[in-house]
């Protein structure tokens, strides 16, 4: 038989991961595809995570339709950290006598030399990688993989469309809808049972205008998406997105605002990250001073700001439905580096603000300048 394993944390399963599924088995003429979910991915620490039980469901609802997949829980009953060395050995001693596959992205080959016991993978099955846009960096990798092993793989001829794993488990952490991303039967379990969901967060939507939430979830996209670069968790991330503009549209005297003191001599535009603060923790109850202080230096900045208050200021900022002069520029910046792009996106407010006669906030100016002083380029 021509067997194929297809593994992956699948948090969420989405539509691509089916559509790869589905020509894996067309090219490789398969007997029999493994689906094989994680128990704990390496590298993979920090997200927002669905339990095992969960994911693999989402693999029996997603996978339903091709025939002659399977999906194996041997990982996920295994426990501890996925390798997947210790998998393609057991089911190759499962199956000493078929032809054994091994699925991978493109974007997997570059790095399966930094992989957990790379040769022993590739004594039990053969590589097989699903091509991508960039054909060039695809064929570079196939190079280097030959040189590295001496070994041949096969492509599987199916070219993917972006889709973030990240974004879809934002979009269901705060109540809105994944349809077009996700199987339906996916798409209805994430829904019913709550899946990802943060506890009274997406309630913050009803203190918002429509284009408000839409740059909210924006904002929550773009910070889970680069949280692992700062080190903060996935949660954390969209939680303190979630809330950072929770007060934008509140009036002094709103019951929300009962008892909050104003700081004096605040400009007007940064008035709400301080209010946004006392609403998270006095309203949604927040009490992790890290997210409280995300959310009450989002739009100043401030000295010393730690990687989830920058995260939160830059993806205010920077997410995805932002048009200014200059912006694509930083978003280039933030690609590359995130205290970079901090600090030119302070220096652009600073100027913008001297040119137009706008108020320069203090705490934005010390921010500035102990960034110039701080960060090393």
């Amino acid at each position: 038989m021509r067997i194929a394993i297809y593994g992956g944390a699948f948090n969420p399963v989405h539509n691509e991961h089916v559509n790869i599924a589905i020509a894996a088995v067309k090219r490789l003429e398969l007997d029999k595809l493994i689906i094989m979910p994680t128990f704990r991915s390496p590298h993979k620490s920090g997200q927002l995570i669905a339990r095992a039980k969960d994911r693999l469901e989402m693999c029996r609802l997603a996978f339903a339709d091709i025939p002659c997949a399977e999906v194996s829980d041997y990982e996920i009953k295994r426990g501890g950290v996925s390798y997947s060395y210790l998998t393609c050995r057991h089911f190759k001693k499962l199956f000493k006598d078929d032809e054994l596959y091994f699925i991978i992205g493109a974007d997997m080959l570059e790095s399966f030399s930094l992989w957990r016991e790379p040769e022993e993978i590739l004594k039990c099955a053969t590589l097989a990688v699903c091509a991508r846009e960039d054909e060039r960096a695809l064929k570079t990798a196939i190079l280097k993989f030959r040189s590295d092993f001496r070994s041949e793989i096969v492509t599987i001829d199916y070219i993917g469309k972006a889709v973030s794993s990240t974004r879809i488990r934002v979009l269901a952490a705060l109540g809105e809808d994944t349809a077009g991303l996700v199987p339906e039967k996916v798409r209805l379990f994430l829904r019913d049972g709550k899946i990802y969901v943060i506890p009274g967060i997406g309630k913050v939507k009803k203190y918002l205008t429509e284009e408000r939430w839409r740059h909210t979830v924006g904002v929550a996209v773009l910070a889970a998406e680069n949280c692992g670069r700062v080190r903060v968790f996935e949660e954390d991330a969209v939680i303190a997105a979630a809330l950072h503009d929770c007060a934008k549209y509140l009036g002094s005297g709103a019951e929300e605002l009962k008892g909050f003191i104003p700081p004096q001599n605040v400009p007007d535009p940064v008035m709400h990250q301080y209010g946004g603060a006392y609403v998270a923790e006095h309203v949604f109850g927040v009490r992790d001073e890290g997210i409280l202080n995300a959310v009450r230096y989002h739009t100043s900045g401030r000295e010393n700001m730690s990687g989830l208050e920058k995260l939160i200021f830059l993806a205010d900022l920077l997410e995805e439905g932002r048009d200014f002069d200059g912006v694509e520029k930083l978003r280039k910046i933030f690609r590359r580096d995130i205290d970079e792009c901090f600090m030119a996106a302070l220096k652009n407010q600073l100027e913008h603000l001297k040119a137009t006669g706008g108020e320069v906030y203090p705490l934005t100016e010390r921010a500035y300048l102990y960034m110039k002083e701080n960060y090393e380029q």
